[in-house]
């Protein structure tokens, strides 16, 4: 398994290769249409995310040792934000996750070229990741 700050300098390489904004937006949209679909059940409202403007349901679940996230947006930039997101913290043991930082976001430049409600509901994202970590890291132990 390859580790999380690998799989963040990888988002990093992959949107250092556009030249402009739009087109690391487009490819944000890519990303969104690739998610794993989130099965029906889990789109319920205790899976949304407080905070995003748009509509955000994360569910997560712990297979062995292991944390696995799927989310889904009615939004489509927001879906490509939360596959950057999956792709960086699914499949990875909660303590991991814990320890990760997010400074990758600010290295591809995010934050700064998204709305402020976006920007909030990013960092709503990546709260309830690092929640989700802690919980199961104190049911692991």
């Amino acid at each position: 398994m390859e580790s999380i700050k690998n799989i963040q300098e990888e988002i990093v390489d992959e949107f250092s290769m556009f030249e402009d904004w739009m087109q690391r937006y487009e490819y944000m949209i890519e990303l969104g249409k690739s998610l794993p679909l989130i099965e029906e059940q889990y789109r319920v409202d205790e899976n949304l995310i407080k905070g995003c403007q748009s509509k955000v349901w994360l569910h997560s679940k712990l297979d062995g040792n292991k944390v696995i996230f799927t989310a889904d947006s009615d939004a489509i930039i927001t879906k490509g934000i939360v596959a950057i997101l999956i792709r960086s913290f699914s499949h990875q043991e909660p303590q991991a996750i814990l320890d990760a930082d997010t400074n990758f976001i600010d290295e591809i430049g995010l934050k700064e070229h998204l709305s402020p409600t976006r920007a909030n509901g990013l960092v709503s994202m990546v709260k309830q990741i690092k929640m989700y970590a802690l919980a199961y890291q104190a049911k692991l132990n």
